[in-house]
């Protein structure tokens, strides 16, 4: 009988396909640059095919090894999915769950669920990835991750998604400003504002505007920045106005400033909440559970 790869192996060619870097992918799996260098050789002859193209500046992929990795990565996820599925039969929360959070929602959820579910499920491993939405999406779809937190809706094949809740904007600006002294706010009045908005990449810049029935050339952008926190400390040194999310301003995020938060005089200005699992995966149940264990945290807030 001819031999047959290991999934080590697999998930090495996988690495060196995702990092383009002998020694990044090595690094990423763990073990010496040799190591991974030498299962990649082993993996080539087992195979009897090439599948890496090796010079001194970059690695490249032959056109059999583009289509092993598509292969494998699905085999990966596939294995990740039996352990899973093994993992569901037991008791909620008492194996590993690997959750994808973005950016402007880690901060201001993350510390207070974090140590509930330690308090209620001690036996339980949460391992944190923070990132922007589209990273989160890959990374759950190829089996790096489990269950992402995000902003919805957004695209994604082959995955079930979990509303939770609403999380309404606020307009954040300086007393003086003709947006915050209005009796009542509607999103008209931002056409032709001073915006601050996140860069692009970040999910909450469309969703606000989606929200506010904005698209970019209706207002003035006159800075973007990689943070909330940045956003409101250059609104606060009277540059344009932002957005911000609730759950931002329920932390705090404006203590210390003089900005005046303003919601809006009508409905649905906001953005939906919620979690997102890969279809096949046996732990919808789970999942399900901790969309709920979210939400109990955030009322006993």
């Amino acid at each position: 009988m001819s031999r047959q790869p290991t999934l080590k192996q697999l998930r090495y060619l996988c690495a060196l396909a995702q990092h383009q870097h002998f020694g990044n992918a090595a690094k990423s799996c763990h073990v010496s640059q040799s190591t991974l260098s030498a299962s990649i050789v082993e993996l080539e002859e087992v195979l009897s095919i090439s599948l890496v193209e090796r010079n001194n500046r970059s690695v490249l992929l032959t056109s059999v090894g583009s289509e092993v990795v598509e292969r494998a990565r699905g085999i990966l996820t596939d294995v990740d999915d039996i352990v899973s599925l093994c993992e569901a039969s037991r008791e909620p929360f008492q194996g590993t769950i690997r959750l994808g959070v973005i950016p402007t929602i880690a901060p201001f959820i993350l510390p207070s669920m974090l140590k509930s579910l330690r308090a209620q499920y001690p036996l339980c491993k949460l391992f944190v990835r923070e990132d922007l939405s589209k990273s989160l999406v890959d990374a759950l779809q190829v089996g790096e991750l489990d269950v992402l937190l995000l902003a919805l809706p957004f695209p994604a094949d082959q995955t079930d998604t979990l509303n939770l809740f609403e999380d309404p904007f606020y307009l954040a600006a300086m007393p003086d400003s003709r947006l915050v002294q209005s009796s009542k706010l509607r999103t008209r009045d931002l056409q032709g504002a001073e915006m601050l908005l996140l860069e692009e990449g970040h999910c909450l810049r469309d969703h606000a505007l989606e929200a506010c029935k904005l698209r970019e050339k209706d207002v003035t952008v006159p800075y973007q920045a990689t943070s909330l926190t940045t956003i409101v400390q250059m609104v606060a040194n009277g540059i344009g106005t932002t957005l911000l999310p609730k759950m931002a301003t329920d932390a705090g995020i404006a203590d210390g400033t003089n900005l005046v938060l303003r919601p809006f005089d009508e409905p649905d200005v906001g953005r939906q909440i919620g979690l997102m699992w890969r279809k096949k995966t046996p732990r919808k149940h789970e999942f399900g559970l901790l969309g709920a264990f979210i939400q109990e945290c955030l009322d006993n807030d």
